[in-house]
């Protein structure tokens, strides 16, 4: 199932080929060093890859959802769109990127198709992200669209965390600014 698209990406579930590009993404000790997160066993990958292959729109609202992000130009699994449930119970959005397309602009891309989606499509009232401070490219991205909240030490993780928020009427106002532009 196709979710949305952007200018040059499109967002579906994930299917059975795209596991060896989905393995990378939880192993690859590049990636995993600015989320930050130990690589997942041979198991969880698998169980946390079968979790995501079929399911519905409405588990969008109930559950965490890995979503596939591909380039329009090659159906090869580039990244993830994930779609979280924070501890709040509020809606979180979250991204990640095989490491050879860093830098090209698609998780600006990724987050603003993320927003438009979460606002109009599902009705959220605000979504929240979190990021590592050492990932820089991420800081940037969520500084130019939502509202720092705070900085705060994750136990779990061993790492130093920002969140960010967005309400969906802070959303409509830029995307009204941008129009008058």
């Amino acid at each position: 199932m196709n979710l949305f698209e952007t200018q040059r990406l499109f967002i579906r579930s994930l299917r059975s080929e795209d596991f060896p590009f989905f393995k990378e993404l939880f192993t690859d000790l590049e990636i995993l060093e600015f989320i930050p997160q130990k690589p997942l066993s041979e198991e969880e990958l698998l169980g946390r890859f079968n979790r995501n292959l079929d399911w519905e729109l409405q588990d969008l609202q109930e559950r965490k959802v890995d979503c596939g992000i591909f380039t329009k130009e090659k159906e090869e699994l580039i990244g993830l769109a994930l779609f979280l449930i924070n501890e709040q119970r509020g809606r979180e959005m979250g991204y990640r990127f095989r490491s050879a397309y860093w830098g090209k602009g698609y998780g600006s891309e990724t987050a603003k198709g993320m927003l438009h989606f979460y606002f109009m499509e599902l009705n959220v009232p605000q979504v929240h992200a979190t990021v590592y401070i050492e990932n820089k490219g991420s800081l940037r991205i969520l500084e130019q669209m939502m509202t720092f909240e705070k900085e705060f030490y994750n136990g779990k993780e061993g790492c130093r965390e920002r969140s960010y928020v967005l309400t969906k009427a802070d959303w409509l106002k830029q995307q009204n600014e941008t129009l008058d532009e």
